[in-house]
Protein backbone atom coordinates (compact mmCIF):
# COMPACT_ATOMS: atom_id res chain seq x y z
CA UNK A 1 0.00 0.00 0.00
CA UNK A 2 1.34 3.38 -0.66
CA UNK A 3 1.64 6.53 1.96
CA UNK A 4 -0.01 8.82 -1.22
CA UNK A 5 -3.29 9.62 0.51
CA UNK A 6 -4.58 10.96 -2.91
CA UNK A 7 -5.90 9.02 -5.92
CA UNK A 8 -2.68 9.83 -9.39
CA UNK A 9 -5.23 11.44 -11.80
CA UNK A 10 -4.82 7.74 -14.19
CA UNK A 11 -6.35 5.88 -10.43
CA UNK A 12 -8.64 8.75 -10.09
CA UNK A 13 -10.12 8.33 -13.64
CA UNK A 14 -10.19 4.13 -13.79
CA UNK A 15 -11.96 4.33 -10.17
CA UNK A 16 -14.96 7.15 -10.73
CA UNK A 17 -15.38 5.20 -14.29
CA UNK A 18 -15.62 1.94 -12.63
CA UNK A 19 -18.28 3.75 -10.36
CA UNK A 20 -19.81 5.40 -13.03
CA UNK A 21 -20.58 2.50 -14.83
CA UNK A 22 -21.54 0.34 -11.55
CA UNK A 23 -24.24 2.71 -10.76
CA UNK A 24 -25.61 3.69 -13.90
CA UNK A 25 -25.74 -0.04 -15.56
CA UNK A 26 -27.15 -1.02 -11.81
CA UNK A 27 -29.81 1.77 -11.96
CA UNK A 28 -30.67 1.12 -15.77
CA UNK A 29 -31.39 -2.69 -15.34
CA UNK A 30 -33.35 -1.93 -12.29
CA UNK A 31 -35.75 0.24 -14.18
CA UNK A 32 -36.34 -2.12 -16.79
CA UNK A 33 -36.93 -4.70 -14.27
CA UNK A 34 -39.52 -2.25 -12.72
CA UNK A 35 -40.83 -1.24 -15.93
CA UNK A 36 -41.43 -4.72 -17.36
CA UNK A 37 -41.74 -7.07 -14.56
CA UNK A 38 -42.77 -4.97 -11.50
CA UNK A 39 -40.10 -5.80 -9.56
CA UNK A 40 -37.60 -3.65 -7.80
CA UNK A 41 -33.72 -4.63 -7.90
CA UNK A 42 -34.07 -5.40 -4.04
CA UNK A 43 -37.02 -7.73 -4.56
CA UNK A 44 -35.18 -9.30 -7.32
CA UNK A 45 -31.91 -10.12 -5.16
CA UNK A 46 -34.44 -11.58 -2.57
CA UNK A 47 -36.19 -13.70 -5.19
CA UNK A 48 -32.79 -15.13 -6.59
CA UNK A 49 -31.73 -16.51 -3.31
CA UNK A 50 -34.86 -18.24 -2.54
CA UNK A 51 -35.32 -19.62 -6.07
CA UNK A 52 -31.70 -21.15 -5.74
CA UNK A 53 -32.14 -22.44 -2.48
CA UNK A 54 -33.18 -26.03 -1.42
CA UNK A 55 -36.67 -25.97 -1.34
CA UNK A 56 -36.96 -22.71 -2.67
CA UNK A 57 -36.96 -21.28 1.23
CA UNK A 58 -34.24 -20.33 3.10
CA UNK A 59 -34.19 -19.02 7.31
CA UNK A 60 -34.50 -15.25 7.63
CA UNK A 61 -30.83 -15.19 9.48
CA UNK A 62 -29.29 -17.14 6.21
CA UNK A 63 -31.43 -14.67 3.71
CA UNK A 64 -29.59 -11.44 5.65
CA UNK A 65 -25.90 -12.87 5.37
CA UNK A 66 -26.76 -13.46 1.20
CA UNK A 67 -27.97 -10.24 1.26
CA UNK A 68 -26.06 -8.56 3.32
CA UNK A 69 -28.58 -5.98 4.66
CA UNK A 70 -29.45 -5.14 7.79
CA UNK A 71 -32.12 -7.54 9.69
CA UNK A 72 -34.81 -4.50 9.97
CA UNK A 73 -34.58 -3.49 6.29
CA UNK A 74 -34.92 -7.71 4.94
CA UNK A 75 -37.90 -7.68 7.63
CA UNK A 76 -39.43 -4.64 6.23
CA UNK A 77 -39.24 -5.85 2.52
CA UNK A 78 -40.08 -9.07 3.14
CA UNK A 79 -43.16 -8.11 4.29
CA UNK A 80 -44.02 -6.29 1.05
CA UNK A 81 -43.16 -8.87 -0.93
CA UNK A 82 -45.41 -10.74 1.14
CA UNK A 83 -48.27 -8.28 0.80
CA UNK A 84 -47.46 -8.98 -3.00
CA UNK A 85 -47.51 -12.60 -2.61
CA UNK A 86 -44.19 -13.47 -3.78
CA UNK A 87 -42.79 -14.95 -0.68
CA UNK A 88 -44.25 -15.97 2.94
CA UNK A 89 -42.92 -16.98 6.04
CA UNK A 90 -43.25 -19.66 8.25
CA UNK A 91 -42.37 -20.75 11.61
CA UNK A 92 -39.40 -23.02 10.91
CA UNK A 93 -37.76 -26.22 13.25
CA UNK A 94 -35.33 -23.75 14.82
CA UNK A 95 -35.30 -19.75 15.86
CA UNK A 96 -35.65 -17.84 12.76
CA UNK A 97 -38.54 -18.03 10.24
CA UNK A 98 -38.42 -19.85 6.98
CA UNK A 99 -38.97 -17.61 3.91
CA UNK A 100 -40.32 -19.50 1.28
CA UNK A 101 -40.93 -18.66 -2.39
CA UNK A 102 -44.31 -18.82 -3.23
CA UNK A 103 -45.72 -19.64 -6.86
CA UNK A 104 -46.34 -15.89 -7.53
CA UNK A 105 -43.21 -15.63 -6.67
CA UNK A 106 -41.43 -18.21 -9.17
CA UNK A 107 -43.65 -17.08 -11.61
CA UNK A 108 -42.11 -13.49 -11.30
CA UNK A 109 -38.58 -14.38 -11.25
CA UNK A 110 -39.16 -16.79 -14.56
CA UNK A 111 -40.80 -13.99 -15.98
CA UNK A 112 -38.01 -11.83 -15.10
CA UNK A 113 -35.12 -13.20 -15.25
CA UNK A 114 -34.56 -13.88 -18.91
CA UNK A 115 -35.00 -10.72 -19.92
CA UNK A 116 -32.46 -9.96 -17.14
CA UNK A 117 -29.58 -11.65 -18.43
CA UNK A 118 -30.31 -10.92 -21.99
CA UNK A 119 -29.93 -7.28 -21.00
CA UNK A 120 -26.53 -7.86 -19.28
CA UNK A 121 -25.56 -10.14 -21.86
CA UNK A 122 -26.13 -7.06 -24.13
CA UNK A 123 -24.75 -4.37 -21.88
CA UNK A 124 -22.01 -5.90 -20.47
CA UNK A 125 -21.03 -9.30 -21.45
CA UNK A 126 -20.76 -8.83 -25.27
CA UNK A 127 -19.34 -5.14 -24.58
CA UNK A 128 -16.60 -6.63 -22.41
CA UNK A 129 -15.96 -9.95 -24.76
CA UNK A 130 -14.29 -12.97 -23.27
CA UNK A 131 -10.73 -11.68 -22.33
CA UNK A 132 -11.67 -8.45 -20.38
CA UNK A 133 -14.52 -10.36 -18.94
CA UNK A 134 -12.23 -13.07 -17.27
CA UNK A 135 -10.02 -10.21 -16.28
CA UNK A 136 -12.69 -8.39 -14.66
CA UNK A 137 -13.63 -11.42 -12.86
CA UNK A 138 -10.04 -12.54 -11.39
CA UNK A 139 -10.07 -8.46 -10.40
CA UNK A 140 -13.66 -8.86 -8.88
CA UNK A 141 -12.23 -11.65 -6.97
CA UNK A 142 -9.13 -10.60 -5.62
CA UNK A 143 -10.75 -6.90 -4.56
CA UNK A 144 -13.59 -9.44 -2.94
CA UNK A 145 -11.08 -11.09 -0.91
CA UNK A 146 -8.88 -7.77 0.05
CA UNK A 147 -12.52 -6.72 1.73
CA UNK A 148 -13.17 -9.79 3.39
CA UNK A 149 -9.86 -9.06 4.89
CA UNK A 150 -9.97 -5.46 5.59
CA UNK A 151 -13.37 -6.56 7.25
CA UNK A 152 -12.11 -9.33 9.45
CA UNK A 153 -8.48 -7.32 10.11
CA UNK A 154 -9.37 -3.66 10.21
CA UNK A 155 -12.98 -3.02 10.75
CA UNK A 156 -14.95 -2.43 14.17
CA UNK A 157 -17.78 -4.81 14.76
CA UNK A 158 -20.73 -2.12 13.00
CA UNK A 159 -18.80 -2.10 9.90
CA UNK A 160 -17.09 -5.73 9.85
CA UNK A 161 -20.77 -7.04 9.58
CA UNK A 162 -21.97 -5.06 6.86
Amino acid sequence: MTDEPWLTPEEQRAWRSFVAMRQQLDRHLQRHMQQECGLSGPDFEILVNLSEAPGERMRAVDLVAATRWEKSRLSHHLRRMASRGLVRREDGAHRYPDVVLTAAGRDAIRTCAPANAARVRELFIEVLGPERLAVLAEASRDVLAALAEHRETACPPGIRDG
